[in-house]
């Protein structure tokens, strides 16, 4: 969030970077759901959407639902391989977008060019995997095997 307040340019950019936030709470709720609290999650949107001067609420709302959805699918998902997953989370990169646009939309709220938000949805599409890389190596967060236990000694 500090990089993308930062004034290092006063020309308008002709492209969006990634979600950082969203694609590492999506990585992070798949693989151990245990670490990402609801609350925790919510309040971090809901900065998000101050900071970025969003429409305070509707993003971290839709956000909210979608990873929710996704800590439903943990465990489904943790026998699939990276495709399956990067699939899933994909359809729910598009959904939330597709329902942020219509949410502002229905309300006459004045958005980004649609272009921009293709931009920004196919970059964090893109970032996904490295954010997933990432987490991994540096963060050990990684799917539990089927016999480890979680933070809270139950099977996971």
């Amino acid at each position: 969030m500090f990089v993308l307040l930062l004034t290092l340019q006063t020309n308008p950019k002709g492209w969006a970077g990634p979600d950082l936030i969203i694609a590492l709470s999506f990585v992070w709720v798949l693989r151990r759901p245990e670490f990402v609290p609801l609350p925790l999650l919510a309040l971090i949107f809901l900065l998000s959407d101050l900071i970025f001067q969003r429409p305070p609420g509707l993003w971290a709302a839709l956000a909210l639902l979608a990873a929710e959805s996704l800590r439903q699918r943990a465990s489904g998902l943790r026998d699939q391989t990276f495709w399956s997953e990067w699939l899933t989370v994909t359809s729910f990169l598009i959904l939330l977008t597709l329902g942020y646009r219509l949410c502002l939309a229905m309300v006459f709220v004045e958005q980004a060019p649609l272009g921009l938000s293709l931009i920004h949805l196919m970059m964090t599409i893109i970032v996904y995997p490295v954010v997933a890389y990432v987490s991994a190596i540096f963060f050990g967060v990684r799917k539990p095997a089927p016999g480890d236990f979680d933070t809270l000694g139950g099977r996971a």
